[in-house]
């Protein structure tokens, strides 16, 4: 058992002293080792300018061209309504007939006044016919005939007055039926048959002209300084302010095929909301004549991108180039010499699949797209170049 025991315990040693024979001869070799390792491979692009649609997009909302409001110029019993609510009008279609019935009887009173009238005004005349002469002859006095001429005037001021009375009897009598002023579609009636309705101050229905509709849209103080002060160092361009067109997109993310026009902007700030109001006209033909139907609708939402601003020299990468810390964005720079330099950005908004690069890039500098898990500040690389184009900026527009 003693033997055994010491058996292993040389067999114990003689492996150690192995290994350290062989530690020794490997540390002792003459052979240098290779440590040395090629630069990592990055890919990078070169940055360009060029100029691109600058186009914000505001939240707006549908408002009729003219909303009139019908309103009886008589009073009365509505006898008839002749409309279907909700439908299209077109101008003088008859809409409500109030009881003409006393109106015509004030009417034929009038003309009938006004005969009388000229009766009467025929009756002077041919009184101060006959004591004109008469005067001459001394057979009547100046009185008398001043009297006959002083009947005449009062003759024809009543009858200027019976025939005034006339136009006005004929007025209201016409206005017994109500015609519709505009054409377009025709709301809820307020008043049927039957009712009684006041003159001037009852509204009977409204009539929303719907060819061509306003949109007004409220844009944010913030954005109007910003947009001043981009237009005056010369970093974005635009015609005049009412050549400006807005494309509009519905809650379902339908674009509306016609574009529309700036026609008004307000002149004071809102001081509730910090918004300047803007209004666009859109036509709206299908919102004519088309019974029941119509592109879009006074009170509905709808998004309006504005068209006709340029941003010049415009700074754009992928967005997958812009890397984010704590200290805000960052893009990787590739130096002449092929060393990586970390470079804060200020990126600014999104335009399609890149970024728009406010500051902290210059044209014709290289920055990496791809090979960041090898890429870090201060270390060579070895530059690929990306193919011809990340994206295509042609087709993108500014959100």
């Amino acid at each position: 058992m003693q033997l055994h025991h010491n058996t292993i315990k040389s067999l114990i040693w003689a492996v150690l002293i192995g290994t350290c024979l062989t530690l020794s001869v490997g540390c002792s070799t003459d052979q240098p080792i290779d440590v040395s390792l090629s630069p990592p491979e990055v890919e990078v692009i070169t940055v360009t300018a060029q100029t691109i649609p600058d186009e914000p997009e505001f939240i707006g909302r549908a408002e009729a061209f003219r909303p009139v409001e019908v309103r009886a110029q008589v009073s009365g019993i509505i006898r008839q309504v002749y409309f279907t609510e909700g439908r299209n009008v077109k101008q003088g279609d008859q809409l409500y007939l109030i009881d003409p019935v006393p109106y015509n009887a004030i009417y034929q009173a009038m003309r009938a006044k006004v005969a009388q009238q000229k009766a009467r005004l025929v009756q002077t005349k041919r009184n101060l016919a006959r004591v004109k002469p008469l005067l001459e002859e001394q057979a009547v006095s100046q009185k008398d005939v001043d009297d006959a001429t002083a009947d005449v005037l009062s003759a024809e001021a009543a009858l200027d007055a019976a025939q005034n009375d006339v136009v006005k009897a004929k007025f209201d009598l016409d206005n017994t039926l109500i015609v519709a002023p505009v054409n377009g579609r025709i709301g809820r009636s307020n008043f049927y048959e039957g009712q009684l309705i006041s003159a001037q101050t009852t509204l009977l229905n409204t009539i929303d002209q719907l060819d061509p509709m306003y949109v007004s849209v409220n844009v944010p103080e913030s954005y109007i300084l910003r947009r001043r002060k981009e237009l005056a160092e010369k970093k974005v361009e635009r015609p005049d302010l009412y050549q400006l067109r807005g494309v509009m997109t519905f809650a379902d993310g339908s674009i509306y095929p016609e574009e529309g026009v700036l026609d008004f902007t307000a002149v004071t700030i809102r001081a509730e909301t910090g918004t300047l109001q803007g209004r666009f006209t859109f036509p709206n033909p299908t919102g004519n004549f088309s019974p029941g139907q119509s592109d879009f609708l006074p009170g509905q939402f709808v998004s309006v991108r504005l068209k006709g601003y340029k941003r010049l020299d415009a700074v754009l990468i992928p967005q997958r180039a812009v890397q984010h810390s704590a200290n805000g964005a960052f893009v990787y720079v590739i130096d002449n010499t092929d060393k990586i330099e970390l470079r804060q950005v200020q990126a600014s908004a999104w335009y399609g699949s890149d970024w728009l690069i406010e500051d902290g890039l210059t044209p014709g500098e290289r920055i990496v797209v791809a090979g960041f898990h090898r890429a870090q500040p201060g270390i060579h690389v070895t530059v690929i170049s990306s193919n011809a184009s990340e994206s295509n900026h042609s087709n993108q527009e500014m959100p």
